[in-house]
């Protein structure tokens, strides 16, 4: 425990007594806060409060008191609160203020109350009847106690769905009995309190959906003498009453039967009413009545009437045209009166109503322009009419329409005219088109002519159809060739009499005839199937015509029709073969010729030329042929051949192939020319196969072999790949074929082919292989060195050497020496052989060793692998 120190002490005491003289001389003058709960609202001793007595301390009179949250039922004056006024159950404050004096410390205090929730008491025997939409429950609480308080909720006790706050839709619910509570949540320490209202709903009497019966007099009224009202009600309640409106057509209020043949005969046409009253079995419920009513209507027959819609127009009266519609009864009279009209026009997607007055059996309306906008045939129809006051029980008898024209000003100013180019003296037609405005019928149309030819206003008559229409300009008009323009400036629809000024214009031209004065034609003799060209020349300035021809003699035919270019006054055209079948002289004769620009034209009576075909020979017989490619085949080698024949690539080559062309695989033709007329036959056609071999390929390191194995050129062959056999030879051209068994010569070169044994053929290239046979692997191969050999020239063991060393050391050198240690032989590869001789014939008498023992030492020379001792026998 720690010790206080003794200043610490002192203060201490100062400050207490320094509270306590606080304390005596000041106070709370508003008293204390209080905290007040008051749970039984209905309690009439809980009804006014006095606040002043629920503070706590020792509170000043006099004061005021504040309602902050303004719930009305405080009387700030007297401090007195009257809770039943507080209709929202909670939390509420007031504060009591009192006038700052001198020792008060404090001049305000707080009353927090809590208000209980209250939910009122129900009457006994809530009722509603089933047709009340809104049915505010809290009328169906006891008012001689507090009404409860407004933030509480109700609850659906029965489920019915109906129930929206405190509205209770009775319709929606139906007949039946139902529950439901009104609920006060709990606030603070004061409990939730309910209470349940139950509600009888009463089935409202139904008098039935009335019905209105429309008849027109022209029914049957004979089928209607014992008519029952309960017809004309859907779904009614029995047992009500029936009641009228001065018809005396009911025995009593509860007959419902009437005559409506007495009643029309009584009364004629017009409007009777009856009622039909139920009563409910709950007071709550009103009674209910239902009205029905008979409607006689008068058929209006407007058979034989005239109808007409005022005036027909053109189409540039359209902004200032009004229409009015004329009606006219037919025989049958139609009453006075204000009717209504219902009309269809066409191009409207609606009916049109107009209200008019029928007066001494004429009605008029107008009709609005806004219906006929544009150029077009509108129907006006009038589908219905009756008077305003009519219920249309009949189907009034109309069947009236007129037709409205507003017919189009005839427009050709954006129309196209098109005047093809005539020849002098030919008339000249004028054709429209891009008229579709115009509709079918006779037009007036005024014009004039300028330019190489002059005329002033002419009218004529044209029919136009489908738009378009055409007239004629006869020869006499337009007598002078060259430009002539035409001018279109008026025209009239001679139906409708609407016209129109027009500024249309276009220039036409009045061609010359072909100048063909110095014409001439030649034509040359061909070989048979050659083209026949003929010549044309004295064409002057023409550029492009058409002639037509006829042939005669040897080949004839008529009436044939070409169109040619012409340049500098000349033309050629070939004749088509298909007219030329036969030899013999031919005569083409020109009869018409046509200046293809201007299609204009003359006949020819004396343009015409002969010609021969002659005859060729027949086509050669030539078979197909097949060529090794190594043999480089030639023109030169096919058959047939010799100076009177030539071949060719093509069947339309002109020149032919020279003798030492190389031939190709593909087609060939041949063909024999005549030596004194030059002609050729028909070219026959052959097919050249040049056959080729491929050249055969060597395996990777195929070249390579052990020479111990003593390899062959089958082995070789079998080292190589081809697509058929391999041949081999010594030398790559000329040389000799080589058997497969020939053993191979390291070093040496071969030369293999590629060969078929089904087409004989070589391949073109070869493949050039130069052996390796030192391939060897010393330790899968070994050699053999003899002892020694017997140099007597017997041809068996005459010399001394090692068999196969050369294959497995390349490089090895063999050394002979005799027992004195002189060297006799050095020998290698390509020196293999000792025959017994001194390879130093100073070191013996005339170079031959003599019987003995020899010593050999042999050195490998590879893998320093170290040198061999050993001896030998020479024996002659």
């Amino acid at each position: 425990m720690h010790k206080i120190p003794t200043s610490f002490k002192v203060t201490i005491r100062i400050l207490l007594f320094l509270l306590l003289l606080s304390n005596s001389g000041y106070s709370q003058c508003a008293g204390e806060d209080a905290t007040v709960a008051i749970c039984d609202y209905a309690n009439p001793a809980n009804q006014n409060v006095n606040l002043f007595s629920l503070l706590n301390g020792t509170p000043q009179s006099g004061g005021t008191w504040v309602d902050p949250l303004q719930t009305g039922a405080l009387n700030t004056t007297t401090g007195i609160l009257n809770v039943w006024d507080i209709h929202i159950s909670g939390i509420y404050t007031f504060t009591y203020n009192v006038n700052g004096s001198t020792g008060c410390t404090d001049t305000s205090a707080t009353i927090t109350l809590t208000v209980g929730g209250y939910s009122g008491v129900t009457s006994p025997n809530a009722s509603a009847c089933s047709d009340d939409e809104e049915v505010n429950l809290f009328q169906f609480f006891d008012g001689s106690v507090p009404n409860p308080q407004l933030n509480g909720y109700w609850t659906d006790d029965s489920g019915t769905g109906a129930l929206n706050g405190s509205i209770f839709n009775a319709k929606l619910a139906g007949v039946g009995v139902y529950s439901f509570t009104y609920v006060m949540p709990a606030v603070g320490s004061c409990p939730a309190m309910s209470s349940t209202a139950i509600v009888t709903v009463y089935r409202v009497p139904f008098p039935g959906l009335p019905l209105r019966l429309l008849l027109c007099d022209t029914v049957d009224f004979s089928q209607l003498t014992n008519f029952d009202l309960f017809s004309l009600l859907i779904g009614p309640d029995p047992n009500g009453q029936w009641s009228e409106a001065g018809t005396s057509e009911l025995s009593n209020p509860f007959d419902s039967f009437i005559d409506i043949q007495h009643l029309y005969n009584t009364f004629g046409v017009g409007r009777f009413n009856f009622a039909y009253t139920v009563y409910p079995t709950n007071p709550v419920c009103q009674k209910k009545v239902a009205g029905v009513e008979i409607i006689i209507e008068h058929l209006l027959d407007f058979t034989g009437a005239t109808f007409v819609v005022n005036s027909d127009i053109c189409e540039n009266e359209i902004g200032s045209a009004s229409y009015t519609a004329v009606l006219n009864q037919g025989p049958l009279p139609i009453p006075n009166g204000t009717y209504k009209v219902e009309y269809i026009i066409t191009g409207h997607s609606g009916i049109i109503i107009a209200t008019a007055n029928f007066l001494n059996g004429v009605l008029s309306f107008p009709i609005s322009p806004n219906f006929f906008p544009a150029v077009g045939a509108y129907t006006v129809t009038i589908t219905e009419i009756y008077d305003v006051t009519s219920f249309r029980a009949c189907d009034n008898i109309i069947d009236v329409s007129d037709v409205l024209n507003i017919f189009p000003i005839p427009k050709i100013n954006a129309a196209t005219l098109t005047i093809n180019p005539v020849c002098k003296d030919s008339n000249v037609t004028v054709q429209f088109s891009g008229t579709s405005n115009l509709t079918d019928g006779d037009y007036e149309i005024t014009y004039a002519l300028t330019g190489s030819n002059i005329l002033t206003s002419q009218v004529i008559t044209v029919t136009v159809t489908s738009g378009l229409f055409s007239f004629p300009i006869a020869t006499s008009l337009v007598p002078n060739i060259g430009n002539t323009t035409i001018r279109i400036t008026h025209i009239k629809n001679l139906q409708t009499g609407c016209e129109n000024n027009a500024t249309l214009s276009k220039v036409f031209v009045i061609n010359g005839l072909p100048n063909v004065q110095n014409f001439t034609i030649v034509v040359n003799d061909v070989c048979k199937n050659q083209p026949v060209v003929v010549q044309l020349s004295g064409l002057n300035t023409l550029t492009n015509i058409d002639i037509h021809y006829d042939l005669s003699g040897a080949n004839a035919t008529l009436q044939q029709m070409i169109n040619l270019a012409v340049t500098s006054g000349n033309a050629s055209f070939t004749i088509p073969a298909a007219l030329l079948s036969n030899i013999g002289t031919t005569t083409i004769s020109i009869t018409d010729l046509i200046n293809q620009i201007t299609s204009c034209g003359v006949s020819l009576s004396n343009a015409s030329d002969g010609f021969t075909i002659l005859d060729i020979p027949n086509a050669p017989s030539a078979p197909n042929a097949t060529f090794c490619k190594n043999e480089n085949a030639t023109v030169a080698n096919l058959n047939p051949n010799g100076s009177q024949y030539n071949w060719y690539t093509a069947a339309t080559d002109a020149s032919p192939l020279p003798a030492d062309t190389t031939l190709l695989s593909g087609t060939y033709f041949v063909a024999e020319i005549n030596p004194t007329s030059g002609c050729s036959s028909e070219r026959s056609q052959i097919l050249v196969t040049i056959q080729d071999q491929d050249a055969p390929t060597l395996n990777q390191d195929g070249q390579n072999f052990c020479g111990l194995e003593k390899p062959t050129l089958q082995d070789l062959t079998n080292h190589a790949n081809a697509t058929n056999a391999i041949v081999w030879f010594d030398a790559p051209t000329g040389g000799n074929v080589l058997p497969n068994s020939q053993l191979l010569q390291d070093g040496a070169t071969y030369y293999g082919y590629g060969f078929s044994n089904t087409t004989q053929c070589y391949s073109e290239t070869e493949l050039s292989v130069t052996v390796n046979l030192l391939q060897c692997d010393g330790v899968v191969y070994d050699f053999f060195i003899p002892d020694g050999f017997s140099p007597n020239a017997d041809n068996a063991n005459d010399t001394f050497r090692i068999p196969g060393i050369e294959f497995l050391y390349p490089d090895y050198v063999l050394e002979i020496y005799n027992r004195y240690g002189t060297l006799l032989f050095k020998g290698n590869k390509n020196k293999p052989q000792w025959d017994g001789r001194s390879s130093q014939e100073a070191n013996s008498i005339d170079g031959i060793a003599a019987n003995g023992i020899y010593f050999y030492i042999l050195y490998y020379n590879k893998n320093n692998k170290g040198p061999k001792q050993g001896r030998l026998y020479l024996n002659r």
